[in-house]
């Protein structure tokens, strides 16, 4: 059988979000790196495996491509049981799916590098500007995020109990991202602190953009 290959960019936090789930699962891999300012993701070679020139990708053993880090991290979970990245229970999925997708759904869309871009170029925002959008977005979910995790008697440790999974997946991929707009953490504890212990394991620490080969 082939190694798994990934697609990816050390900055993209997509791409960070899948390096967790890897690591998770304890699947090796090739690190394939795609430099997005560069337009790496728009080669020849690149759109042969996945024509919507995004990344990340996974090619599997078999051959199967596939995109979007959300089905990749499902993709994963079901391939590989254990550690599973969502309970057992279909109201304990549905939480963690739904705050999954507060932040890979509702945050990144508005925030990805593409629409930066299209600020600055389509609508002449300064350097200023565009990181006041992307703290904006991020405020808005992050605030009601903050209460519902602070208040659920099913948030632990992580984001849904003890174990580490698809929620803290997307939350820790966002707040690095926040770190380089220099969003302000502090209105937010109950996800600071989910995140600094995501980041006392090693399949998260090891995921870090800075950790990379092709980090600058």
């Amino acid at each position: 059988m082939s190694r798994v290959v990934l697609h990816n960019y050390f900055r993209s936090s997509t791409s960070y979000r899948v390096r967790i789930a890897l690591n998770l699962k304890g699947v090796a891999y090739d690190y394939v790196a795609h430099h997005l300012r560069h337009g790496e993701h728009r080669d020849a070679a690149f759109l042969a495996v996945n024509p919507q020139g995004l990344v990340p990708a996974l090619v599997w053993t078999d051959g199967t491509v596939v995109t979007q880090s959300l089905a990749i991290c499902e993709f994963l979970d079901e391939a590989i049981r254990e550690p599973a990245l969502l309970p057992a229970d279909a109201p304990g999925r549905a939480r963690v799916r739904a705050i999954s997708q507060m932040i890979a759904c509702e945050i990144h869309p508005v925030n990805n590098l593409r629409v930066l871009n299209a600020l600055r170029t389509r609508y002449g925002a300064d350097d200023s500007g565009v990181a006041d959008w992307f703290r904006h977005w991020v405020n808005e979910t992050f605030a009601p995020l903050e209460e519902m995790l602070a208040k659920s008697p099913h948030t632990g440790r992580f984001c849904h109990g003890d174990a580490p999974g698809l929620a803290d997946i997307c939350l820790v991929a966002q707040v690095a991202n926040n770190a380089r707009f220099n969003v302000d953490m502090t209105p937010y504890p109950t996800i600071a602190c989910i995140r600094d212990a995501c980041m006392e394991l090693p399949a998260f620490a090891d995921a870090a953009p800075a950790r990379q080969p092709d980090a600058e």
